[in-house]
């Protein structure tokens, strides 16, 4: 992140995001600020807090998407929520400390991926041996009864040669039955090591990837399941959640499963990783990560707008919002990890507004969101350029989805025009959804090709202006079915 500028956020955000130029500046620089704050002295830090930002605009023109982005640029601990899930603090519902919670959750997992990332070769070579010795034992073990029965054979005919030499009055030739021995013994001490070399062999060549063994795993110790029943559970749910509770108590005791070599592979590597990894080091650089860079993205914030009505309380509106003040303006939540505070968490709050203002918010969480800024309807041209421009585009989608099955997808430059007009067209005729339209009509126009497609094994399917109007034309005509269709 230090290394990226404003400018480059914006541009980085451009390979996936169409348009939206005010928002994705107001983000970038809110991203650059903290790379700012944390190169100041720490009695500095403390002072500045982060700028959050409520963005106003229809659903489907990119908010989510650019927030996501941002997170992910900034490699930071990202959680998207809803602001209907909840409901004021004692009453049944969600409170808002569970926004922290998932966060603080988000973020735990990230570090131990990239820790377990750091340490996935050496914990695949401990789990290599441990698979090696497994296979090795077993054919000792399987082998272990016929040289037992060899052994006592010899040892009878030893026997009978030593009665046999007692009765001619000659002495025993014990020192024959040792020379004997002394080979054998370390040709049997050597065998051990044989095997497990021949056993290392053929890993190698992966010839014993289905072959099935057994192994034991480690206890799955689910604390954190324990500390959710504690922290999370609601009378409506107690016996349900008592049950869930008891099971997650770990037993203690190890656990066998026979698996394929392959699928043993992967379960040892991933126990022997988290033998290595520090799970305290973990946890205290997620915390820290949440508390220096974690994003929020609030959706739906108009939502709970309060009806402006004095009977009785606002438990989903204005209660909700009051909640939210203390998260947003900073305060210590418990987690099931510790206390995490959320002093410079940047909070990305969301809505339409059709029907009412940010105005009507609280003026105290207004206080809390000083960024404002506005995202535009989609036009007929971001229809065309979402299309084609975004490294992630819905053509690209389809034509490498297709291209597993042979099938060549081309686009035609009025073919897209054709699919951008009809998606427009019924964002204005019916409800407008943004781009999610696209999903929905480009779906329905290759839908023959997909479920056909290996018939076009090694085809080339053009989708042109006429391919479009072709199969949408009915359904355009036709206004009460296409509200249901498109």
């Amino acid at each position: 992140m230090k290394d990226l500028t404003p400018q480059q956020i914006v541009r980085e955000l451009d390979r996936y995001i169409v348009g939206q130029r005010d928002a994705k500046r107001v983000v970038a620089i809110a991203l650059r600020n903290r790379f700012r704050r944390l190169a100041l002295p720490r009695e500095t830090q403390d002072e500045i807090t982060p700028k959050n930002i409520l963005m106003i605009g229809p659903t489907g023109v990119g908010k989510t998407e650019i927030a996501r982005r941002l997170a992910k640029i900034a490699d930071a601990p990202f959680l998207k929520v809803e602001a209907t899930k909840f409901t004021q603090v004692g009453y049944v519902g969600r409170d808002v400390d569970s926004i922290v919670r998932d966060l603080m959750d988000a973020a735990v997992g990230m570090v131990h991926d990239e820790r377990v990332g750091e340490v996935r070769d050496q914990a695949a070579r401990m789990a290599e041996d441990r698979i090696i010795d497994i296979i090795a034992n077993h054919a000792s073990e399987d082998t272990s009864a016929p040289r037992r029965l060899d052994r006592e054979a010899a040892s009878a005919r030893s026997l009978a040669a030593v009665s046999a030499s007692t009765a001619n009055g000659s002495a025993p030739q014990a020192s024959g039955v040792q020379a004997s021995a002394g080979p054998a013994r370390r040709r049997r001490a050597a065998n051990p090591a044989q095997k497990r070399k021949q056993v290392a062999e053929r890993m190698a060549r992966h010839e014993l990837e289905e072959q099935i063994i057994e192994i034991e795993l480690e206890p799955e110790e689910n604390i954190s399941s324990v500390f959710e029943f504690v922290s999370g559970v609601t009378p409506d749910d107690l016996g349900d959640s008592f049950q869930d509770f008891l099971s997650t108590i770990p037993s203690g005791r190890r656990r066998s499963r026979r698996v394929s070599v392959k699928e043993a592979r992967r379960l040892l590597t991933q126990e022997e990783a988290n033998k290595l990894i520090d799970i305290d080091q973990v946890v205290e650089q997620s915390t820290q990560r949440v508390e220096q860079s974690g994003i929020i993205f609030l959706d739906e914030l108009d939502k709970v707008i309060g009806s402006k009505v004095d009977v009785g309380p606002d438990v989903s509106g204005e209660g909700v919002q009051r909640d939210l003040l203390p998260l947003v303006e900073g305060s210590t939540v418990m987690t099931r990890f510790g206390p995490v505070k959320t002093d410079h968490v940047l909070w990305i709050c969301a809505g339409a507004f059709h029907n009412g203002k940010p105005s009507d918010l609280i003026p105290e969480l207004q206080g809390r969101l000083p960024l404002r800024v506005e995202l535009a309807g989609l036009s007929r041209d971001d229809f065309t350029r979402i299309l084609t421009q975004p490294e992630n585009a819905l053509t690209r989608q389809y034509q490498a989805l297709l291209g597993v099955e042979g099938v060549r997808l081309e686009f035609t430059p009025d073919g897209l025009e054709e699919l951008a007009t009809a998606a427009f067209q019924m964002n204005e005729r019916v409800e407008n959804i943004g781009a999610r339209r696209l999903h929905t009509v480009v779906e329905k126009v290759l839908e023959e090709v997909s479920f056909d497609a290996p018939e076009f094994k090694d085809q080339t399917v053009t989708v042109d202006a006429g391919f479009v109007r072709g199969r949408l034309e009915p359904l355009l005509k036709d206004e009460d079915l296409s509200k249901y269709i498109l």
